[in-house]
């Protein structure tokens, strides 16, 4: 009999690529979501990409007496906690939400899962906890924070509260996975990344501009140490995000006790080479002008995935090219994302 996974927050970017894998591998699938920063859309998307019917509540995940319902009517075996709030400029603007919003869903799953006997939650961590200080590659060993902006703080937070609860339960299994920069989109382009407003982050910009949606991108800094000057980042496809989460859940399952993955490539490329390679894998230009820093943006940041090949069996398969015209393909069969 096949496993039930529900994804808290499962209709957006990551968890609705994460859905199709899990069908894939033959994991039954329940959604719930408040369509905070997804759309109802998806679930049509999905069911058309698979051929079978997503399970789903429209219900907000740090409401615990409504969760109760999704627990009381599935027979849950693993959760994957996507249901954060995720725009790290929208988080210092509204700390208090986020911080709400965030620790809040991971209390009402966490306080669920024990009332009903779930013993395993894979939570969507991400490279934000290890602050400013540590040099890349950034290992899963290093100290974490201090955090530069409300988000990463509520990542942290939600690594030390799952990994306490890991330690005084001791039917509990936490798996953490720090993700680095998703981007791309499924290949079939029916679904990918729909920021709300203008996108805070690099891929969908370029891919507005690429639409004509926005004028010009902004490049925050070419004095940076690295070697074009602009920002590093370890930029992973979606698809090979979501496949760690399958094996995450597998991982989960045979253990006791938490754990934490890096999951990246760890490749790090420039905003410059980002530019260059969308235009080259899609033959277009992207008008761009460099402006000042941002506050809290470091020169460089990649992952080092050892541990996620020799412990989880993962590694990242899709390259740059990969990422850039996968982006493209949603981005002009989507205009306007989901609406």
């Amino acid at each position: 009999m096949s496993k039930t996974v529900l994804l808290a927050g499962g209709a957006g970017y990551i968890g609705s690529h994460t859905a199709i894998e899990l069908l894939n591998k033959d994991f039954d699938v329940v959604i719930a979501d408040c369509h905070y920063n997804s759309s109802p859309i998806v679930y049509e998307r999905l069911e058309e990409i698979t051929g079978q019917k997503i399970k789903h509540y429209d219900i907000d995940v740090a409401d615990m007496q409504a969760m109760r319902q999704v627990f009381e009517e599935n027979k849950i075996e693993a959760v994957i906690d996507f249901a954060g709030y995720k725009a790290v400029g929208e988080s210092v603007q509204k700390p208090l939400m986020y911080y709400e919003n965030n620790l809040n869903t991971t209390f009402s799953l966490l306080h669920l899962m024990k009332e009903y006997n779930v013993a395993n939650i894979i939570f969507s961590s991400s490279a934000t906890v290890y602050g400013m200080e540590n040099q890349s590659p950034l290992v899963e060993s290093m100290r974490l924070g201090p955090c530069t902006n409300p988000y990463g703080w509520t990542k942290l937070m939600n690594e030390q509260i799952l990994m306490d609860e890991a330690k005084s339960n001791t039917n509990l299994s936490v798996v953490l996975l720090r993700y680095f920069n998703p981007i791309g989109a499924h290949a079939s382009g029916r679904i990918g990344e729909d920021p709300k407003g203008i996108p805070n982050n690099l891929m969908p910009y370029i891919a507005q501009v690429a639409s004509g949606k926005l004028q010009q991108l902004s490049v925050f800094g070419d004095d940076y140490d690295t070697h074009d000057g602009t920002g590093v980042r370890d930029y992973i496809h979606v698809v090979d995000l979501a496949k760690a989460h399958v094996l995450a859940v597998d991982y989960a399952a045979g253990r006791k006790g938490s754990d934490v993955f890096n999951i990246g490539t760890g490749v790090g490329y420039s905003v410059l080479d980002m530019v260059k390679a969308f235009e080259k894998v899609n033959s277009l230009t992207i008008p761009y002008k460099i402006a000042p820093r941002r506050a809290g943006d470091i020169a460089t940041c990649y992952a080092d995935s050892t541990k996620a090949k020799e412990l989880l069996g993962w590694e990242a398969e899709k390259n740059l090219e990969d990422m850039c015209r996968d982006t493209w393909n949603w981005q002009k069969g989507n205009p306007e994302g989901y609406r």
